[in-house]
């Protein structure tokens, strides 16, 4: 890359990094778009948290309280956790950015999975570091290839899970395996942003791993469940080393009010919360099912949206069957940039969405 001396350049390696890019939202031309891109919850928020934000509205003169103690204390409450241990930011992508800012360096290697969210690469590289791109096995995590991908150089692992967008999960018996197997100076990062939704014996999310080690981090999210992605809210709980180093870099108002009242309203409306869980467990059968029985493979998922993996025939691929639902107003997420250039990403919606999307997939299949 040539380096124009007259003009400033950005720090080598910046512009090697693939910008993340959205899902789409638009359908030019369709009367009714049906956004089924971005795992966002056909719910919306809780009636409290809304109420919580609108609340906040009447003091937008004040600064918010830099530490974002009462949404930390909410978060605390229902969970089980010591305050002191958790950090808030302006979603878990930032958090995540701060953590490799703090522990990542030039000559530093961060593993990723060969599906792990994009957010997790371009920050590795953005600190300096070198991202390792481990295999999975068909969409599943590979504890064993992440160990066996390991050096000296090592610094960070990151895991989804379960995972975005494969909708799988890594077992806990296989999280402590991985955590045990790696160097104490090598911090697992836990993204369990979908946690809220997995109904399985054997997962969990990562507190009690964060609880009982010094190098685990559990970063979780209200853009999900909770219907609070507009406002951008993230927590990290971590061991309190980690946290006061990233405090030491955090901006000091990295957190608006209105967040952080919604946040903290939400987070106690657990109902709202199970009504959204029962909401997913039923379409997300219901839509496994009617899709497996039109033809096409999807990966089984435990999150808020399904893999859709399309038949490698000429006319029936996902980019065909992306621009066939597209036209009729169905907007979901295609994922080559995610290494799955046959394959889309479906979001549980409305029941009238699942139901529409479903028909659509079905007349696209020739199964109509």
């Amino acid at each position: 890359m040539s380096i124009d001396l007259q003009s400033p350049a950005p720090r080598p390696g910046i512009l090697d990094i693939a910008a993340y890019v959205p899902g789409k939202e638009h359908a030019p031309g369709v009367a009714k778009v049906y956004k089924l891109s971005s795992n966002e919850t056909p719910l919306g928020a809780s009636p409290k948290a809304i109420e919580a934000f609108q609340k906040a509205a009447a003091s937008l003169e004040r600064y918010p309280d830099g530490q974002a103690v009462e949404l930390r204390e909410a978060i605390a409450s229902v969970h089980g956790l010591n305050a002191a241990n958790l950090i808030c930011g302006n979603g878990s992508d930032e958090l995540l950015g701060l953590l490799c800012h703090v522990y990542l360096a030039p000559g530093d290697e961060g593993i990723i999975t060969e599906h792990g969210f994009l957010v997790y690469k371009i920050q590795i590289m953005a600190s300096g570091a070198t991202p390792v791109v481990v295999k999975e096995k068909d969409c599943r995590v590979d504890v064993d290839a992440i160990l066996a991908a390991v050096t000296e150089k090592t610094k960070m692992v990151f895991i989804a899970n379960p995972g975005n967008p494969t909708g799988t999960y890594v077992p806990v018996e296989d999280i402590r395996r991985l955590q045990a197997g790696l160097p104490k100076n090598v911090i697992l990062v836990l993204d369990a942003a979908y946690a809220e939704y997995v109904r399985r014996n054997d997962y969990e999310a990562g507190l009690e791993l964060v609880s009982s080690n010094c190098n685990v981090v559990m970063t979780r999210t209200f853009s999900k469940i909770y219907g609070l992605a507009a406002l951008r809210i993230g927590w990290m709980y971590a061991p309190l080393a980690i946290i006061d180093a990233l405090n030491r870099v955090r901006g000091p108002f990295n957190m608006n009010a209105p967040a952080i009242a919604a946040g903290a309203a939400a987070v106690r409306d657990q109902a709202f919360v199970a009504a959204a869980v029962e909401h997913n467990l039923e379409w997300l059968g219901k839509i496994t099912g009617a899709l497996g029985s039109i033809g096409l493979r999807v990966t089984p998922s435990v999150a808020n949206f399904v893999l859709i993996h399309f038949p490698d025939v000429d006319g029936k691929r996902a980019p065909q069957a992306d621009e066939f639902l597209t036209s009729r107003g169905f907007i979901l997420r295609a994922v080559r940039a995610y290494g799955l250039p046959n394959a889309l990403r479906l979001t549980i919606g409305s029941a009238e969405a699942n139901e529409g999307v479903i028909a659509a997939l079905t007349e696209f299949m020739g199964r109509a």
